[in-house]
């Protein structure tokens, strides 16, 4: 079932008439459910506007799934492997010179890669899986605008990016409630643990103030329900069939809260928004609907 006030907003069964005309496409973001993985992103990539709004000709692209656990793609641990296929195909469409895919993850690096489907997937579209598990692949950036992170040790891929592609999935998370785009950032640097050890939510907020993707693909097609972030087995997911798509990862995940079964907050999604990272407040969206 899906709840919240993001499907109650008017005319989520519209079918947009004007997707295929960028000019006029002007969406902050975009809900889509019904369909596949791969299925869904194409709809609502152009409802966005099109690949071609984000990633120009000669760009390097990275794209950043959650990758970082040791089980198959049906316990919705990690990132659908389908729809990382289809955005790098649209990278390259658009394109971009290269794609690059790479997650500093939480269980050992190869299995994860592999046993997600990840790789294999990306590499069939033409990306270059990276590793991120060396601390050499980091390197320091300072973090002004935060409150507790001042500094952090940040993949060389994102610096180097000409466009970052956040492709988080929608799952419970036993520390941050849910994890989404903000939280999907933490793969991104090094030390982790210092997160965990000085306020996770804030932490989350205060490396949103210095490094925001240029597009959020909110992957909720299979969603982990409980026992997050790795799960046990799959009677913990529950099959969704939606996807969320922003510039404005606050936004993403501010809506990806609205569909998850549940009453509870998100504290680092009000915290980015107060300190104006990105806007949490759906009534001042233009928002699409799609239902396939």
């Amino acid at each position: 079932m899906f709840t919240g006030s993001l499907l109650s907003m008017g005319g989520y069964g519209k079918i947009f008439a004007n997707t295929t005309n960028n000019s006029q496409v002007n969406y902050d973001l975009v809900a889509i459910r019904g369909g596949e993985p791969d299925k869904m992103f194409e709809r609502a990539m152009e409802a966005m506007g099109g690949m071609r709004k984000y990633v120009k000709p000669g760009q390097k692209v990275v794209v950043k799934p959650n990758m970082g656990w040791d089980v198959v793609p049906e316990k919705a641990a990690n990132t659908n492997p389908k729809l990382i296929t289809r955005i790098i195909e649209q990278c390259f469409e658009a394109g971009a010179k290269k794609v690059y895919v790479f997650d500093h993850t939480c269980d050992e690096w190869r299995k994860c890669y592999d046993n997600s489907g990840i790789e294999k997937a990306a590499k069939d579209a033409g990306a270059t899986v990276a590793p991120g598990h060396t601390e050499s692949y980091y390197q320091k950036v300072d973090i002004p605008r935060g409150e507790v992170m001042k500094e952090a040790k940040e993949h060389e891929l994102i610096l180097e990016s000409d466009v970052f592609i956040n492709v988080p999935i929608l799952k419970d998370h036993s520390s941050a409630r849910m994890t989404i785009a903000m939280k999907n950032l933490m793969g991104v640097v090094w030390d982790r643990g210092f997160w965990h050890r000085n306020g996770l939510h804030q932490c989350i907020a205060d490396f949103v103030s210095y490094r925001k993707p240029d597009l959020n693909i909110v992957d909720a097609y299979r969603v982990m329900r409980r026992n997050g972030p790795r799960g046990v087995s799959i009677n913990d997911v529950t099959t969704m069939k939606y996807q969320i798509i922003s510039d404005d990862i606050v936004a993403a995940d501010a809506a990806s809260a609205k569909i998850y079964p549940s009453d509870e907050k998100v504290p680092h999604i009000d915290m980015a928004a107060k300190r104006g990272y990105g806007q949490n407040d759906l009534s001042k969206l233009k928002i699409g609907r799609i239902k396939i």
